[in-house]
């Protein structure tokens, strides 16, 4: 008898309370933050680099340098990708920093 007690009583103090059906919860919910995707190097760098660099970085074309034998640290890569060098054109205003650093690290693996 206690027991049906008590679910009268929970159950009076749940409606009184103004509980809200789940539908109703999950709509006062903030939406999820959205995941940064990953940016894909090897992707931006055939849409942008494979013209003077060529598929493998040993192409050469227009003085491009060979990627193989690259000496050059992430951060100055970084910065001559941004900034362009020689005949390089700069990608400051055409690519993101998130897509040159992932075009960066990309080319780090074309190394012999």
């Amino acid at each position: 008898m206690r027991f049906l007690a008590f679910i009268a009583i929970l159950a009076f103090t749940v409606f009184a309370c103004g509980a809200e059906s789940p539908k109703e919860q999950n709509s006062t919910k903030k939406p999820a933050a959205k995941k940064k995707k990953k940016v894909d190097g090897e992707k931006v760098y055939k849409q942008y680099c494979v013209t003077c660099h060529g598929v493998y970085g040993d192409m050469g074309a227009s003085g491009a340098f060979n990627l193989t034998e690259s000496k050059l640290t992430v951060d100055e890569k970084i910065n001559v990708v941004t900034n362009g060098r020689n005949t390089m054109t700069p990608f400051k205003g055409l690519l993101s920093d998130a897509k040159i650093k992932a075009v960066v690290e990309y080319t780090e693996k074309l190394k012999k």
